[in-house]
């Protein structure tokens, strides 16, 4: 599929991303490069020296808020992606108000508790939207553990094993690695491409 079709076929589509940490940050920084038309992306976090070792934020943004940087940051990418940045915590009834009118929606939270509650919820209210989640990413290495698991309408990336710890925090490459995983897949579903790689014909 050639690039300016691709272009034109995301220029259309909206994509949820709940979480605008190392997952959601670059995530929504690779949809952009890639021509999607409007995110609508939701934390309630501020940026924090620590984050910059695996997030899509910059030193001089410490203290913003999450959203509000990323916002900026993929404005400086296309300013022409419409972004719709929501500081709050998710909840069931924000879930089904701010991402309502999505085509897909991508978990990007860090807390088990909330992935869950986000991915029942959103099953729940739209079942057959095409939901991408992540699970198992810290620590380094171990790229042929990295795979992408579909199914039905729920994707999960990552290596499903390996819990952030003291002893085994997110770093930087395996966390984008994960979050390019999702972006992949969102691609996947939107331009209606099976996993493969090929086009449907």
């Amino acid at each position: 599929m050639e690039e300016r079709i691709v272009r034109r076929l995301l220029g259309e589509k909206s994509v949820a991303i709940a979480g605008a940490g190392g997952l959601g940050s670059n995530c929504a920084a690779l949809l952009a490069r890639a021509g999607i038309g409007r995110l609508v992306i939701a934390d309630f976090d501020v940026v924090s020296l620590s984050n910059l070792n695996r997030q899509f934020f910059f030193r001089d943004q410490v203290g913003m808020k999450k959203v509000e940087a990323l916002k900026t940051n993929i404005f400086r990418i296309d300013p022409g992606v419409v972004v719709e940045a929501w500081e709050t915590k998710l909840d069931p009834e924000k879930i089904a108000s701010l991402f309502q009118d999505c085509d897909v929606v991508v978990e990007a939270l860090d807390r088990a508790d909330m992935k869950a509650m986000l991915i029942e919820t959103a099953v729940k209210l739209w079942p057959g939207r095409p939901l991408v989640a992540a699970s198992g990413l810290a620590g380094f290495g171990g790229n042929n553990r990295l795979r992408t698991r579909i199914l039905g309408d729920l994707t999960l990336c990552g290596d499903g094993e390996s819990e952030v710890s003291l002893e085994d925090p997110p770093l930087g490459p395996r966390v984008a690695a994960v979050a390019a995983l999702q972006a992949n897949r969102v691609l996947e579903v939107l331009l209606k491409v099976p996993a493969t790689g090929r086009r449907r014909r």
